[in-house]
């Protein structure tokens, strides 16, 4: 697993064929790499929020009481295993339109890896910057936007016009579904669920 993940920075097409070539149980993709690469953003925010803080201008210092730093860890850490699995599921969905049938297991790993940059990305968050999650972000969307682009078509075996506009597609869905969850998070905090700060 740590394998594939160095390989899709230092040498990202032929990685893809690995994977496509390695068989993958769900089970074992989501004990060896996503629980694992999930966990990262979560707890470094946690602990990036609750023991470092940030400071907006010249202000003090702000922090997240433990308590609230950690049911806000819990849910994203939650909603990044879901989000996985339900990308995953619509990426086997749209496979029927593109003549490819990768199968449920096989879309959620293609997903699992595709997102590897977003998860690593997670590390910034043990010290809270504005400017850094910009910079650092923007980097592991790119990245992420790149490996889809060049994935699709070795993983899921089509021309390349199809996988542009497959991984398209599942670009689309990605940003619905990022949007969603913003929504999701505003109805949560909404219910008293939100950051509460030390001062």
């Amino acid at each position: 697993m740590i394998s594939h993940v160095a390989g899709l920075f230092t040498h990202p097409l032929q990685e893809w064929k690995e994977i496509r070539d390695t068989p993958e149980t769900l089970t074992h993709l989501y004990l060896a790499h996503i629980l694992f690469l999930a966990a990262i953003p979560p707890v470094c925010m946690y602990i990036g929020t609750t023991q470092v803080g940030w400071r907006v201008g010249t202000g003090s210092t702000v922090m997240l009481t433990e308590s609230s730093a950690l049911i806000m860890s819990v849910l994203m850490y939650l909603a990044l295993l879901v989000g996985v699995a339900v990308m995953g599921a619509f990426i086997d969905w749209m496979s029927r339109t593109y003549d490819s049938s990768p199968g449920l297991t096989r879309s959620i790993v293609f997903c699992a890896y595709a997102a590897t940059p977003l998860f690593i990305a997670g590390l910034c968050a043990l010290y809270p910057n504005v400017i850094l999650f910009m910079l650092v972000g923007i980097g592991a969307i790119f990245y992420t936007v790149y490996l889809l682009y060049a994935g699709v078509p070795i993983f899921m075996g089509i021309s390349d016009e199809e996988g542009f506009v497959y991984a398209s597609s599942i670009l689309t869905v990605g940003l619905v579904m990022l949007v969603s969850l913003l929504a999701i998070t505003v109805l949560i905090w909404s219910f008293g669920f939100g950051p509460v700060y030390t001062w």
